[in-house]
């Protein structure tokens, strides 16, 4: 059992850290908080069954600590900037006048679609 949660704790934590570095990185809370809980219940089963805490279980809790570290760092000091809308909507409008006025030129009698068979 206490392997179980041992092997839990590393992959939750191995998670969090990838988590943590992408840009979505508030995400990264949930299996930070699940290494933690698996690496206390693997901790618990370690020092009930009388035995040495295992290095694994440390280094499992210490990617949990950056993971989380690295978490909050990003969510104080990123800020989310609104770009400036207008400059998209003329572009939009623009590009949306060039298709028409191209779909005006085409001449579709020049071409020949009676012999064509469906």
């Amino acid at each position: 059992m206490k392997k179980l949660f041992t092997i839990l704790s590393i992959i939750a934590s191995f998670l969090a850290i990838i988590l943590a570095v992408l840009p979505l990185s508030n995400l990264a809370f949930v299996p930070a908080i699940l290494a933690l809980v698996f690496g206390f219940i693997a901790f618990y089963l370690s020092k009930k069954a009388g035995g040495e805490i295992k290095k694994i279980i440390q280094f499992s809790f210490l990617l949990t600590i950056i993971a989380l570290t690295l978490t909050i760092y990003k969510a104080v000091f990123t800020k989310t900037e609104v770009a400036n809308t207008e400059e998209l909507q003329t572009t939009e409008t623009k590009s949306e006048e060039d298709a028409i006025e191209e779909l005006e030129e085409i001449d579709f009698e020049d071409a020949e679609l009676e012999n064509v068979d469906l």
